[in-house]
């Protein structure tokens, strides 16, 4: 990277405690009759994950000269859904995994049903976070409706649910690169572009900022789930915290059973240059972006 200053590790580390201080502090305590599933939602929330979507969602705002720490309620939300769906994901009826961020996946540390409710819970509990008061009083309400309407988006029929549906429909049948593409921008990347977005429009970003951030999300949401295709192949089952080959087994529709290791290799480095390519516009201040693209293509887990 041309922007060797840059210290990403102190900056990631800096806006993860940010992140989790935010969640500790309004996660719902436990202690009620519904103990159980709090303590779920808990266990799964705190697992340990890298948190790059509330942190895109940061930077988003952060990029167009907004306050990220006005919106950190905002950001804690998107994590919350981000873990209700990968709680969502290993279940038996879904994609069966045992192991998340190298701990029983919820289901296993706890049973079906209430790892079911602890997604529930926690797809809840993000809008709940987005409606906050403390969050409502720091932040333009318009602005606050329009983020909250990208985020919603994303997640449902046009978005991660239907992403997820289709990508189990496809396993063990021949699929082409076309609905290769449409699961993974569905499943994954609209989340991802919509983070960033969302933190931009809280910001007060504009029609040009807000095309080339769009820009850079996609780009960066294919690249991410390209190298998260290679991961279950080429990773190492310590640092992922799950089982490799995975995908194989189920016969799963990736970047790697269609195109080779090298030819999906070459297509993530080809998003992350799309996707820096995208953040010109913005000069110096899109270094965090920049670096965090670079980190993406560069992970180990």
């Amino acid at each position: 990277m041309a922007e060797n200053s840059f210290d990403l590790s102190s900056y990631l580390k800096e806006r993860v405690k940010k992140v989790e201080e935010v969640l500790e502090k309004y996660f719902p305590k436990e202690g009620d009759y519904g103990e159980r599933v709090v303590s779920a939602g808990k266990y799964s929330l705190f697992a340990g994950g890298k948190r790059i979507r509330p942190i895109l969602c940061l930077a988003g705002c952060e990029v167009v000269g907004g306050n990220w720490e006005k919106i950190l309620l905002f950001s804690a939300g998107i994590e919350c859904i981000h873990t209700y769906s990968l709680i969502h994901d290993d279940l038996p009826c879904m994609d069966d995994d045992d192991f998340r961020r190298g701990k029983p996946s919820c289901h296993k540390a706890f049973d079906e049903a209430t790892a079911i409710l602890a997604g529930d819970g926690l797809q809840a509990l993000a809008f709940q976070f987005f409606t906050h008061p403390d969050l409502v009083k720091y932040v333009n309400k318009r602005r606050l409706l329009k983020a909250i309407h990208i985020i919603s988006k994303a997640i449902g029929f046009e978005g991660m649910v239907a992403g997820q549906m289709v990508d189990l429909l496809m396993e063990g049948k021949k699929g082409k690169a076309k609905i290769l593409k449409w699961i993974h921008l569905n499943k994954t990347v609209k989340l991802i572009e919509a983070s960033v977005l969302s933190g931009a429009v809280l910001g007060g970003a504009g029609f040009k900022e807000l095309k080339a951030l769009s820009s850079y999300g996609k780009n960066l949401g294919f690249a991410f789930q390209i190298v998260d295709d290679l991961l279950d192949i080429l990773g190492d089952e310590k640092k992922l915290g799950k089982k490799t080959f995975s995908d194989v087994k189920k016969q799963k529709l990736t970047y790697p059973s269609l195109f080779g290791i090298e030819k999906t290799k070459e297509l993530a480095e080809k998003y992350v240059k799309k996707a820096v390519s995208a953040l010109e516009f913005f000069g110096k201040k899109a270094q965090p972006l920049k670096a965090i693209a670079e980190f993406v293509l560069h992970r180990v887990h």
